[in-house]
């Protein structure tokens, strides 16, 4: 099992910037891959972007390109995503998501574990 805690969301306004960390424990040595999605209310959970473990491959959802950077600390178990220029549209619980299982998938299915979440409130 792997067990992930988010951290880093707040509320800020339009235009700035933060980063979240997702921290992985428990058997850590078989993640493949992570990702970040996210929720907003009313809407369906979406993927937002991810990264392989071992070689550090990353994909982004369309509406973060450009905004978005997912990125990895494997001695420290953590993956990250700084989100710059935020938007109100942004405004959503963003969940880290871990997936022990190689092979061919797409990247915004397929992950195994999840967090709790963090929120993220952009002003306008």
């Amino acid at each position: 099992q792997v067990q992930l805690v988010e951290s880093g969301g707040g509320l800020v306004q339009a235009g700035n910037s933060l980063k979240l960390s997702c921290a992985a424990s428990g058997r850590t040595f078989a993640i493949y891959r992570m990702g970040w999605f996210r929720q907003a209310p009313g809407k369906e959970r979406e993927f937002v972007a991810a990264i392989r473990r071992t070689d550090s491959i990353t994909a982004y959802a369309d509406f973060v390109k450009g905004r978005f950077t997912i990125s990895r600390d494997n001695v420290k178990s953590t993956v990250y995503l700084q989100m710059d220029g935020l938007k109100p549209e942004d405004t959503a619980t963003y969940y880290c998501a871990a997936d022990r299982n190689p092979g061919p998938k797409g990247w915004g299915v397929g992950y195994d574990s999840w967090g709790r979440g963090t929120q993220v409130t952009v002003s306008s």
